[in-house]
């Protein structure tokens, strides 16, 4: 099967990802023929995977690689460090921020620390005045998204992160607990084990910059105002900072404070990465078969053999979009060039294990998805490996210190005995995206590791005689009749057991969505967010179906009897405002 079937998913990949004109084959010669270097035999190797969607590379890849358009491959950034100077100084506010345009403008998204600006109030020397704290120079890189989100691009993404023993992490805390406002961010706090220790202990926590504590606060009661924020508002997640770097393959040579605008790249200053994901459906098969009492049915299995056999190929041609990728800074090029990033992932995982008969979040779906994501790992690393030996290994690796990272300590000892005589071509490998788009372009795959969230949804398709409504069915339920186990019907606990497998396998970080219950007792609540920290987890995000957020849009949506005014539940923005 090549491309996509569905008149919704064929026009969608069309307007994401292809030139005027240009068909869905067409699309796959342009990227194979750019990321194999001419050799005939990998070019139609890796084509296959493409026009079979077995993997499909990230929006950014897709679009980018090998057309006339002025973006970067790359789909995520996360900005220089942002110094305490509003123009001074080559990391000022002012000039990341420019730095952030030209990023967006060429269609990156960005992520940020703001931890290092000084908290409001707190005195200005050389001006005799007093700041005005991190939230309000927020405001300045909002509109900066907005500005690029209405200039005929994609919209901005951005993440914004402080610290948690920042002084101004209450004003963080409640900064979107109304609509209107930082539209142009996701937020996330910098939670540090420290901090978590003292919420286990029920003992106080010093809030602090630059090693003057402002205040001195029951940890708990913030814990509690954490909870509380992400409950009604779904905002903001955490990040847990020294999960991030203990784990960290880059440990020796490279700090992290923040991630891309979805939560699944811990990324250093200027440091960007490269994603695509393996379409499992693509690797289900079926087979006639008669039970014990004579009946046909058909038997569904999953073709691990070829899974493993397209890992290698895929990696040489990811490895291969870093050298050929245009970037929008030159910080950016050399952080990318010194250690050749990539997050390979999957998606369509609740399609392929529920058609495989494993309903999600069981412990059958998690030893599929464990098996899945091991498979990946191995291959993949491998693979790099293999690429070291022939091409050399990234300018920044070092074996024996590589090797000590919390991650490197779990690989296989083939694997990790590989690495040591032949390096490695590649810091990171694996990474669990959202995969929105390119899940939908494959005729509605389920997401990432999500669970469906609806057997059908109305979408609207353009033709051309106009936008027309049409029912979009998902993949699984379309094709092989698979029952899903919808979103609503997953529990918390099996929210949080997919994700901590995911982590486990996971050398970056994982972009999963705890849908919760809006009955569930507060204490299970907030369980999923400390046993999240105690399982390995690098962050955690959930969202409450009933929250404050959602019952304002659904308040707004049902003021506009005409339905003239459109609201995005995701974003809350309106085009009524």
């Amino acid at each position: 099967m090549n491309g996509p079937l569905t008149p919704f998913s064929k026009s969608l990949h069309a307007e994401k990802y292809r030139a005027a004109g240009e068909s869905f084959d067409e699309s796959t010669n342009r990227i194979a023929a750019a990321l194999t270097g001419g050799d005939r035999t990998r070019f139609l190797e890796f084509r296959r995977i493409l026009r079979e969607m077995s993997f499909m590379p990230a929006g950014r890849i897709q679009s980018a690689v090998g057309s006339t358009r002025n973006v970067t491959a790359y789909n995520c950034f996360v900005s220089g460090i942002i110094g305490d100077s509003f123009v001074e100084g080559d990391d000022s506010i002012m000039d990341r921020a420019k730095e952030a345009a030209i990023t967006m403008r060429m269609g990156g998204g960005i992520g940020y620390d703001f931890s290092r600006l000084r908290p409001r109030g707190a005195l200005i020397k050389k001006l005799g005045s007093k700041s005005s704290g991190p939230v309000s120079f927020m405001q300045i890189y909002n509109s900066v998204c907005q500005c690029i989100a209405s200039s005929g691009h994609r919209r901005g993404a951005q993440m914004g992160v402080l610290r948690v023993d920042h002084p101004d992490i209450e004003e963080f805390i409640h900064v979107k607990h109304e609509l209107g406002v930082l539209e142009g961010f996701n937020l996330s706090i910098g939670i540090t084990d420290e901090f978590m220790v003292a919420v286990t202990q029920g003992t106080t926590f010093d809030l602090r910059w630059e090693g003057e504590v402002y205040s001195t606060i029951d940890a708990r009661a913030l814990w509690e105002m954490i909870m509380r924020g992400t409950w009604d508002w779904g905002e903001p997640g955490v990040l847990f900072l020294d999960t991030m770097n203990q784990e960290n393959n880059l440990h020796y040579c490279e700090v992290l404070e923040a991630t891309n605008p979805c939560g699944e790249q811990p990324l250093a200053p200027f440091a960007a990465c490269l994603l695509g994901s393996f379409n499992l459906t693509r690797y289900i098969y079926s087979t006639p078969d008669v039970t014990s009492s004579g009946i046909n049915v058909v038997r569904y299995d999953f073709d691990w053999d070829q899974f493993r056999a397209d890992i290698a190929p895929v990696v040489r041609a990811m490895d291969n979009v870093i050298d050929v990728s245009s970037y929008p800074l030159p910080e950016q090029e050399r952080e990318a060039l010194a250690k050749r990033r990539m997050g390979l992932g999957i998606t369509g995982l609740a399609n392929a294990a529920e058609t495989l008969g494993y309903p999600y979040g069981s412990e059958e779906f998690l030893a599929f998805e464990r098996k899945v994501l091991m498979y990946l790992r191995d291959e993949a690393y491998y693979a790099s490996s293999s690429l070291a030996a022939e091409k050399g290994s990234f300018p920044l690796f070092d074996a024996d210190k590589f090797l000590e990272s919390g991650f490197a300590k779990r690989l296989p000892p083939g694997v990790r005995t590989a690495i040591k005589l032949d390096g490695l071509r590649n810091s990171h490998l694996i990474s669990i995206a959202p995969t929105g788009t390119i899940s939908l372009c494959a005729d509605n795959v389920s997401s990432g590791i999500e669970p469906v969230f609806s057997k059908s949804v109305v979408r609207t398709v353009q033709t051309f005689d106009g936008p027309t409504q049409q029912t979009v069915e998902d993949y699984a339920y379309a094709t092989w009749g698979t029952e899903p186990k919808e979103c609503k019907d997953v529990t918390a606990a099996e929210h949080l057991a997919v994700l901590l497998v995911a982590q486990e396998y996971t050398d970056s970080a994982v972009s999963k969505t705890c849908n919760v219950s809006p009955d569930m007792p507060w204490s299970e609540f907030k369980a999923i967010y400390m046993d999240a920290w105690k399982g390995g987890a690098k962050g955690c995000t959930t969202f409450n179906p009933e929250g404050k957020r959602m019952g304002i849009l659904k308040a707004a949506m049902a003021k506009d009897s005409e339905g003239s005014c459109e609201i995005d539940p995701e974003t809350g923005r309106s085009d009524c405002q």
